[in-house]
């Protein structure tokens, strides 16, 4: 499992890139990993505002489908779009080509501090099984 230490990471499994108001977010390894191939993604138009915790999109693969999460609060300023041609990007590549959003952030002094560590989400999965 491939945990990147410059990331934070929600208990959804979503990971974000926080570079001072800008905000890239992906699911991570471990969720692409439980997923398995995945086959089609949607996610919401650019200029959408979401509160932390609120659904930004679907991820479907072979195995189910699952609801995207934003991890922090924001405006969608740039969705992935070659992400949508390519869904497989996030089973080869889930921290790079595969990022989904683009978010400004709104309180970027506060609710990063909700979401887990490298270490923490390492442990968090292991216990999740």
């Amino acid at each position: 499992m491939n945990v990147p230490k410059d990331l934070k990471y929600t208990k959804d499994h979503e990971w974000a890139r926080i570079e001072g108001t800008s905000v890239t977010v992906g699911i991570t390894d471990y969720a692409q990993d439980k997923l398995g191939d995945v086959v089609f993604i949607e996610i919401q138009d650019g200029d959408t505002r979401l509160k932390q915790g609120e659904k930004f999109g679907t991820v479907e693969s072979v195995k189910s489908v699952s609801d995207l999460f934003t991890p922090l609060s924001g405006k969608i300023t740039e969705v992935n779009k070659d992400l949508i041609d390519h869904p497989e990007f996030v089973n080869k590549d889930p921290y790079g080509k595969a990022w989904m959003i683009k978010l400004a952030a709104d309180n970027i002094q506060n609710e990063p501090a909700g979401l887990m560590d490298a270490d923490a989400y390492e442990k968090y999965c292991k216990e999740a099984g």
